[in-house]
């Protein structure tokens, strides 16, 4: 039978990537596949869509083994991923004078609370708060690095929030970080949950500057007197500020340059949307690390934080980064480091946008399927070997 011509495409880019030097061809060939039925739409996580959507020639179990059991290196999979992640973004970088950016953050992927009769629980679940939905969660809580300048972003790498290891997600974020050897200035952007002083301190370590949402009640000492930002912006004037321009919102901003809590000397920008009160309800505290941007460069590098949510939004919603039935600790791993190849695959296929990349991917597949058919035919190939081939036997 044919090859499916859309399967060329994922392979070609497995072999820019250099796995072939890593896999062996059976290897290869359910890489292919499993990237393939993730990119489909209508893709629901489970091994069964991942079997049926990638038209894979092998019993079902097969792929189970291959999550669960299979002698493959994930992690030199996704070493030589972030090879290429990281020239590209540094290319990037530097063609358009940015710096680039590592956004932090973490993402709860829930599950279902196993009975306490249960025999099989999902490894590395636990009870996690969700400042999203405001109430505990069951499931896994996975801490994301993502690395981009301002028209490119990637996930980079991931690590498991596991209680039981007893390392907190800045432990876990400080470890990605070191995996980093860049040669661009750049920028650690992180919300208000996130830069703890030990992380800030490693960011720095590394010639890093950081830039993050704070806590209204941070310490600030201005003047050597200890105050909560939130206290302190009550002594702040419509006049001692000034309107800045980030994308279509406008912001009354107060900048203050000293001490706070953890750092001797830093930047904390008080912003308020230019159409709300001046109250301690509406304020927004951001850090900077770097004293030379500028008020409007620190809002504009912070707004780029964004790419992280939309990852998670898009990687959930689209290529099912939560849908996983897979109990073993190593197979789920595998799975998120499979789902971040397919989210990079469909960026390079796009060279910019993951949406964009993912609708000519699946055109593209729509197109082979056609192909398939129609050639099929013309080699007088059985209809029930067709059908067999593509699981609708």
């Amino acid at each position: 039978m044919n090859r499916l011509a859309h399967h060329q495409g994922i392979h070609k880019f497995f072999t820019m990537l250099g796995f072939a030097l890593y896999f062996s061809k059976p290897v290869m060939k359910h890489l292919v596949h499993v990237v393939d039925a993730m990119i489909t739409k209508g893709f629901s996580g489970t091994l069964t869509d991942l079997h049926r959507w990638s038209f894979h020639p092998r019993h079902r179990t097969t792929l189970s083994h291959f999550f669960t059991k299979s002698p493959w290196d994930e992690e030199a999979l996704l070493r030589k991923l972030q090879q290429w992640i990281l020239h590209r973004v540094e290319r990037n970088a530097k063609q358009e004078n940015q710096p680039i950016f590592l956004s932090i953050d973490d993402t709860i992927f829930q599950k279902t609370k196993p009975s306490s009769q249960a025999t099989h629980a999902i490894q590395g679940c636990d009870w996690h708060y969700s400042h999203t939905e405001k109430k505990l969660i069951w499931g896994h809580s996975l801490v994301w690095l993502m690395v981009h300048t301002m028209t490119q972003a990637f996930p980079f790498t991931f690590r498991l929030y596991d209680k039981a290891t007893g390392k907190s997600k800045g432990e876990l974020a400080i470890e990605m970080l070191s995996l980093l050897d860049v040669h661009r200035p750049v920028y650690v952007l992180m919300d208000s949950w996130h830069p703890s002083k030990a992380l800030v301190e490693a960011c720095l370590k590394k010639g890093f500057h950081v830039i993050a949402m704070l806590k209204t009640n941070r310490i600030l000492y201005p003047k050597d007197i200890a105050i909560q930002a939130k206290q302190f912006a009550r002594y702040i004037e419509s006049n001692d500020t000034h309107l800045v321009t980030v994308g279509e919102e406008r912001y009354r901003v107060y900048r203050y340059e000293g001490a706070l809590n953890g750092l001797d000397d830093a930047v904390v920008l008080f912003a308020w949307k230019a159409g709300q009160p001046m109250t301690p309800e509406h304020l927004h505290c951001v850090l900077s690390t770097d004293r030379g941007l500028s008020d409007e460069d620190i809002l504009l590098y912070y707004a780029e934080r964004w790419s992280i949510e939309c990852f998670f939004r898009q990687a959930k919603d689209q290529l099912k980064l939560d849908g996983y039935r897979v109990r073993g600790r190593r197979a789920a791993k595998r799975y998120w480091i499979l789902v971040q190849l397919a989210y990079v695959y469909s960026l390079f296929e796009s060279n910019s946008d993951f949406s964009d990349g993912l609708d000519l991917l699946r055109k593209r597949k729509g197109h082979s399927l056609v192909e398939f058919i129609y050639s099929a035919a013309k080699q007088t190939i059985p209809f029930d070997a067709v059908k067999k081939q593509l699981h609708v036997a």
